[in-house]
């Protein structure tokens, strides 16, 4: 995948909501394996909490970092790092990638970073085809075609560039995502997901993709600011509505 697409607008967000617990992970020493580490320093980081949500999975890191998966996967995951300090962190994974000791290097928060939401969310209908993107990894329920948060910032934020990162996204069905083979549909495509700022459509998720960033216009911010992400739909369904489902996670101000 080039990596100049993940320039285009794009966004989209949120949070867990499972219906069994999750199950937790033990926290005793690893030893070595998968590894959590500091961006700048490469140094180790304990206590960091691990989560799989499509595996309804939690663990936290040992003295060194390192951590196990305790759960078998298949297919594309989402996991996510949270660690008090910095900024969340989420990687889409295959479980292919998972035959080698994952290194996941997490960045300090800075002075204007905010954390909005580290929860996975599934934006839709739950009603999408085998061949969408993602497909078989859908585990938590809808909870609507659109979701709409608020956050605040600081007056010194109104002025400087401010950017919206999205940890993670999966199932877009947009024609762009089908070109560059995120999905295996051949006669349908969806519209992609919207993305408002106060009410002023600001950006549109063309792909799936993990840290896609977007500019958020300073002439548009206040200091209490409404978020809203709207799902895409299927551009060749005209007899009723059938919103593209995707799942989101992780996001934050820069």
């Amino acid at each position: 995948m080039k990596q100049i697409l993940v320039c285009i607008l794009m966004i989209m967000i949120i949070g867990l909501q499972a219906d069994c617990a999750i199950f937790q992970g033990g926290v005793s020493a690893v030893g070595k394996g998968n590894q959590v580490i500091d961006r700048d320093t490469k140094a180790p980081i304990s206590n960091a909490r691990i989560v799989l949500p499509k595996q309804n999975y939690s663990t936290v890191t040992d003295s060194n970092g390192f951590f196990d998966i305790g759960v078998s996967t298949t297919g594309t995951s989402v996991i996510s790092v949270e660690k008090t300090g910095y900024k969340p962190y989420s990687l889409t994974i295959n479980s292919n990638g998972l035959n080698n000791p994952l290194i996941l290097e997490i960045e300090k928060k800075g002075a204007h970073n905010i954390t909005i939401d580290t929860n996975m969310y599934h934006l839709g209908d739950n009603n999408y085809s085998e061949m969408s993107a993602n497909a078989g990894e859908f585990r938590i329920r809808p909870t609507g075609p659109f979701y709409s948060t608020i956050f605040n910032l600081s007056d010194a934020s109104l002025t400087r560039p401010v950017y919206l990162v999205i940890g993670s996204i999966i199932g877009i069905d947009t024609a762009m995502a089908r070109g560059i083979g995120q999905n295996k549909i051949t006669n349908s495509y969806a519209s992609p997901p919207e993305v408002y700022l106060n009410g002023n459509k600001i950006a549109e998720i063309k792909i799936n993709g993990d840290g896609q960033k977007i500019k958020l216009p300073n002439n548009l911010l206040r200091r209490k600011n409404e978020l809203t992400i709207k799902t895409g739909v299927n551009l060749m369904q005209t007899a009723y509505i059938d919103y593209d489902d995707i799942e989101i996670m992780n996001l934050y101000i820069e």
